[in-house]
This record gives C-alpha cells, structure tokens and sequence, in this order.
C-alpha cells in the first residue's frame, strides 16, 4: 500500500485540471496575435484570467502568470525593492518565512544593500501583528506568509496589510500553502487599494491546489508600482514579457475553482482525518508534540516533533513502510539541515532536527491514517535507537 501524506509539497493533478489543460492545447494561436487564432487563444487566456481573479478576489488585470510561486514572490519583491523611495533600505521580513522569500531577501541584502528588519514569531508560529507593525515605518518593503508552510499556522493577513497601510509600505503576501484551504481575498485584505502602500502583491502556484506544476501567480494591485524581471515584448502590464501560458491559465483556473468549490467541506473532513493522525501520534507517542497553533492551523497539516528520533531516519523508515512524508519545506529537500521555522518558534538545534510534517490533502483517507499510525511506532523505537548508537558512537 503507498500512502501519500505530503500534500503540501505538491497535490494529485485534478481531472479538471487536466482536461482543460488538454482542451487549450487544442486552441492554435499565440495570445498575442491579432488574427483568429491567436484571438481565440487570448479569449482562452483571458476567461481563465477572469476566473482567477474571482476566486483570488482581484481585477483580472492584476493577475500576472508566471512559472510558479518562487518566481511570482521574486518578481514581487525585487520588484517593489527596484521600484523603492531611494531613501528607503529595510526590508520587513518575519522569522520562518519560505525559502523564495528567505533567499530573495538574502539576494538583496548581497547584490542590493537591503537590511533587514527581522520579526520573530511566537511559540506557536504566529507573526505578531504589533511586532511586525514596529518594523514597518520607514521601510522599503514588507513581506508575509498567509500560512507557514511547515508548522500549518494561519496569520491574520487582514492585521498584516492594515499595519502596512498605515505606516505606507507596500506588502506582499506569500499565499502558496494557503490557497485552497484558507479564503484568500486580496481586495478584502487591501481595503481600499488606492495608494501604491500596504497589500500590492501577492503570490500563488497551480500544484498546490491540483493544477500542472510550472504555473503561478502574482497578484498585482494596480496601483503597485513593480518594477519587471523580465523585459521583451510588454505583455500583462509589462510586468511579465513573454508568451503566456493559455493553457497553464485555464488548468491552474480549473483547479482553483474545483478546490474553492469543495473548501468548506474538505477543511472540516481533513480537520477530522488531521485530529485523529495526531491523537493516534500522541497515543502511540506520548512525548510527541503537535507544533504550531493547534487551533489556527491549515486543516491538513500535523507537524510534529519526536524528540530523540531524527526526523530523517524517520522519514526513510516510513518510506520503506511505503508511506510518504516530509521534515519540512520540498524545496530545501535533500539539504540536511535544521528546520529554520521549529528554531524559529524557539526551540533548539536538536528539536529542529526531530521533526517530521505530515499533509493531508483531497485523495487522504482513514485507511492512510490507519497506515501511519500502525507503521510509525516500529519506526520511532528505531529511529530513537539509531540516534542512541550513532551519540554513544561519536
């Protein structure tokens, strides 16, 4: 049996995903032609635009495809950094953020001169709205998570872009993990939008919510003043040159409306599948311990500590055991380090290395939890063991 609990790395392609996406291959022409085929292709291109922008709660034309998540945070902030007050050269940018944005940030401060104004997160991964609303006067930008991608914890967007708006710096918002599982509502979070300050940027990505990987977003208030990373040819507002992907756009739009379609009913079933994981972990565990906000939490996501178990033995005993999980971010997959977010939430180098996520996702069943909860006992008593030999050892 292979069980697949790893959801929040990438998501089964949806099947109406893939039929549009299928459908669109079939639509000759280059959106940015004028004669009929590439004005069918730009009728293709612009529907699903439209439908994004629904259901990201935008104007279609702030919609600005890309090729994912990493390159949507990139182009939203080096460009507000290129597109800054000269005076300005903070960055606002809280403690367990992803790695687009982490290494971006770092990127700037190397290549750009930025510094950083760090906010810490509190013990159950939260941004303070009060610190973070500290670090903001003067600053050239702000960035956030919707949702921290590892520990689940949801922050209040709303108090985010309402401190941003009124110190007047621009924002954006890391949205990936938490698109499809929590309501993202850019004009709801901007308010009233009309000044080149607070919320004016956002990022998302298709396979997160069962689109094709290589397909983003950046959500793009009109009134942001953004400068480009790529130039030639002037498409979407100029912020983004380039062919665009038509049918990238209607899959990643198909996936989106099917995953807003069936929100409110799969958080409340993963909810109950995540509640019973972690009730099983704590029967079978004791010491294990559930991190993040245990309410406050995107309803898929259990990350749990195993104190004395490394979380990557635990992962290859699990693995063997045909079941499929993660000790944190995929894009730092194969990086043996500490989790920068568990250190982050104030706990040590040894507790950041003991950890493992698990993410349920629209194909999760009770027969997965069942799987996990009889495999993961025999691989924590290993796991532990393994980690005694190799301390008596050195």
């Amino acid at each position: 049996m292979s069980v697949y609990l790893d959801h929040a790395a990438t998501t089964p392609l949806r099947p109406e995903a893939r039929d549009a996406w299928l459908a669109a291959h079939d639509v000759l022409g280059n959106p940015s032609s004028i004669h009929g085929a590439g004005q069918a292709a730009r009728r293709l291109l612009e529907d699903a635009r439209e439908s994004l922008a629904e259901h990201l709660g935008c104007q279609p034309i702030e919609v600005v495809l890309t090729s994912g998540g990493t390159e949507a945070t990139n182009l939203a902030l080096k460009g507000l950094w290129w597109s800054r007050e000269p005076a300005t050269d903070a960055v606002v940018l809280p403690d367990g953020e992803h790695h687009a944005t982490l290494d971006t940030v770092a990127w700037l401060t190397t290549a750009e001169g930025a510094r950083v104004r760090a906010v810490g997160l509190d013990g159950l991964g939260r941004i303070p709205v009060a610190s973070f609303a500290e670090a903001l006067p003067g600053s050239a930008l702000a960035t956030a998570l919707v949702a921290n991608n590892e520990v689940g914890t949801v922050q209040d967007a709303a108090g985010l872009a309402r401190a941003a708006t009124e110190a007047g710096v621009p924002l954006h918002l890391d949205a990936v993990s938490a698109l499809g599982q929590v309501d993202v509502d850019f004009a709801r979070w901007r308010g009233d939008g009309s000044s080149p300050a607070g919320l004016v940027a956002l990022s998302v990505s298709a396979h997160k919510v069962g689109g094709p990987v290589g397909v983003g977003a950046a959500v793009v208030s009109r009134h942001a003043r953004l400068m480009p990373l790529v130039h030639g040819g002037g498409q979407q507002r100029g912020l983004r040159a380039g062919t665009q992907d038509a049918a990238g756009a209607a899959a990643f739009a198909a996936a989106l409306r099917a995953a807003d379609a069936e929100r409110k009913h799969e958080s409340v079933r993963l909810e109950a599948l995540r509640r019973r994981l972690v009730d099983g972990i704590h029967q079978a565990i004791p010491t294990a311990r559930l991190l993040g906000d245990p309410d406050d939490r995107l309803p898929g996501n259990a990350h749990v500590l195993f104190p004395g178990a490394a979380g990557e033995t635990l992962l290859f005993l699990l693995d063997m055991a045909g079941i499929s999980v993660s000790t944190g971010s995929a894009c730092q997959a194969g990086v043996a380090e500490p989790s920068h977010v568990v250190l982050a939430l104030g706990l040590d180098d040894r507790a950041a290395r003991s950890v493992l996520r698990f993410t349920l996702g629209r194909t999760s069943t009770d027969a997965d939890v069942d799987a996990v909860l009889a495999a993961l006992p025999s691989a924590y008593e290993r796991a532990v063991a393994s980690g005694a030999r190799s301390a008596h050892a050195s």
